[in-house]
């Protein structure tokens, strides 16, 4: 447990900016996950459609530094693939 007033709040800061952090990567892992079923679903029209939205959420989620920039790009990078093998 903290003891001063200092590591107190950072605590109280630490708790606030992990749930929102844990929010932001569960709303992107949806995203990310909307757009493989439309894949897998075969429609090109609304995977791409998903695909821009998701890589909306990726690249805030890189430029708050909740995800690396090397992995938003990567996943991006993979459901591009993805989509373009089912054209």
């Amino acid at each position: 447990m903290p003891n001063s007033e200092s590591a107190k709040k950072r605590l109280r800061q630490n708790i606030a900016r992990n749930a929102h952090n844990r929010a932001v990567k569960s709303h992107v892992r949806g995203q990310i996950r909307k757009v493989r079923e439309m894949i897998a679903t075969g429609n090109v029209v609304d995977s791409e459609a998903a695909f821009r939205v998701a890589t909306k959420k990726l690249d805030q989620a890189a430029a708050k530094k909740v995800i690396h920039a090397n992995v938003a790009a990567r996943t991006k990078s993979r459901l591009s693939k993805a989509i373009k093998a089912i054209k």
